[in-house]
C-alpha cells in the first residue's frame, strides 16, 4: 500500500538512497533537508578533503532525486515552529529521522553540533509525531554497544557506548522510548553497521579506501586492519528500513540491520587490492575511542520482517568500487 513517507536529513547518504528505493518500491517519499551537514552547503567548510569530487557526488544526489519526482524541501529541522508547520502541511504516514552528524570522529571533535543536529532535530520530529501517533522510524547506529562483549551482539546486548557519537545515538533511542511511554508513539529503531555504497560522502571505511587508490593516495589502515567490523552495503539497508514501513511487525521494536557477518578490515583491503594491485597501505595506531566491534546479529530482523541480506563485501564492494571508477571517469572527463 502507497504511504507518505517523510526523511528528516533524507538528502544525506541513507536517506538519498531511501528516498529513491521508496519510490521505486509505489511509495511518495519527501525529502526534508537543510544541507548544511556533510552536504553542499558545508562542503567548501575548512578541512574538507576532495571538494570538487564531493560537490559533484552531492549535485548526483539531487539529481536523482529530482528525475525520480521525489520533492526535496530545503528547510532546517532545528527550527520547531517552521518544521512542525511543515510536518502538517505533508501530514506523512510515516517520518524517518536521519538527521545527524554521520561520523564518530567529528562528534568527538564537535559535540555541540552533533547533539544540535541529533537530539534536537529528532525532539522536534517527536513533539510532532505524538499527537497523531506517526510511526517513527529512528536511525540509530552499530556504536551504541560500545566494545563487543562476545563475536556477536543481538538487539538485548548490553549497550555501553564509546565516544559523543554512540551516547547520543543510544539518548535518542532512550527517548523515542520514552514517548512511546508517555505519548504511546509507535517506533522503529535502526542499528546499521560499517555502511557502504554508491554517492557516500561521509569518509566512511569503504569509501576513503577507494577515493586515496583511485587517486594513486596511500591508504591508511587505523590499527593492524585486523578489526572485524559488520560491512552493510546500502542496498541491504533500505531494504530493511523500506521493511519497517510496510510490516507492522516492525513497530515498537529494535532491528540490527546489516549483513550479519563480520569481516576483517584486511580482507576488505584484500578486495580492494584486486582492482588496485599498486595500492600503497599504511598501518596507523589505533584510535582510542574506535569500539572493538564484530558481528550484529540479524535473526530478530529476518523473523519480524522478513529481512535477508543479500551483499557480502564479495558482492557489494565490487559493485561500489566500479561505480566509483565509473562516477570518476565521468567526473574527470
Amino acid at each position: 500500500m502507497k504511504k507518505k513517507i517523510l526523511l528528516v536529513g533524507g538528502c544525506g547518504f541513507i536517506g538519498h538512497n531511501l528516498a529513491l528505493k521508496l519510490k521505486a518500491l509505489g511509495h511518495e517519499p519527501t525529502v526534508v533537508d537543510s544541507l548544511s551537514i556533510n552536504n553542499l552547503k558545508s562542503i567548501n567548510e575548512e578541512g574538507v578533503v576532495n571538494k570538487k569530487l564531493y560537490s559533484a557526488i552531492l549535485e548526483n544526489r539531487i539529481a536523482l532525486l529530482k528525475e525520480n519526482n521525489i520533492d526535496l524541501i530545503i528547510q532546517d529541522a532545528r527550527q520547531y515552529h517552521e518544521i512542525s508547520k511543515l510536518y502538517s502541511n505533508i501530514n506523512p504516514e510515516i517520518i524517518v529521522h536521519l538527521a545527524a552528524v554521520s561520523h564518530a570522529n567529528k562528534s568527538n571533535k564537535d559535540p555541540h553540533t552533533t547533539f544540535d543536529h541529533s537530539l534536537r532535530t529528532l525532539e522536534n520530529t517527536l513533539d510532532f509525531a505524538k499527537s497523531n501517533k506517526i510511526h517513527v522510524i529512528y536511525m540509530s547506529s552499530s556504536m551504541v554497544y560500545g566494545n563487543f562483549n562476545s563475536s556477536d551482539v543481538d538487539e538485548d546486548s548490553k549497550c555501553d557506548p564509546i565516544g559523543i557519537y554512540g551516547t547520543l545515538k543510544l539518548s535518542g533511542e532512550l527517548l523515542i522510548k520514552a514517548y512511546k511511554q508517555v505519548f504511546d508513539l509507535p517506533y522503529s529503531i535502526i542499528r546499521p553497521s560499517a555502511l557502504y555504497g554508491e554517492r557516500c560522502v561521509s569518509r566512511r571505511v569503504g569509501q576513503i579506501f577507494i577515493e586515496n587508490a583511485i587517486q594513486g593516495q596511500d591508504i591508511t589502515i587505523n590499527g593492524d586492519g585486523e578489526d572485524k567490523l559488520d560491512f552493510t552495503y546500502i542496498e541491504d539497508l533500505v531494504l530493511g528500513i523500506a521493511s519497517c514501513c510496510d510490516n507492522d511487525n516492525a513497530l515498537n521494536q529494535t532491528f540490527n540491520l546489516t549483513h550479519g557477518k563480520s569481516r576483517k578490515i584486511n580482507e576488505l583491503l584484500d578486495i580492494l587490492k584486486k582492482e588496485f594491485p599498486n595500492c600503497n597501505v599504511k598501518y596507523s595506531e589505533r584510535e582510542k575511542f574506535m569500539p572493538e566491534r564484530g558481528t550484529l546479529k540479524t535473526n530478530k530482523a529476518k523473523k519480524l520482517i522478513n529481512y535477508n541480506s543479500k551483499f557480502s563485501i564479495e558482492d557489494g564492494y565490487i559493485q561500489y568500487i566500479k561505480w566509483y571508477k565509473d562516477f570518476w571517469k565521468k567526473f574527470n572527463a
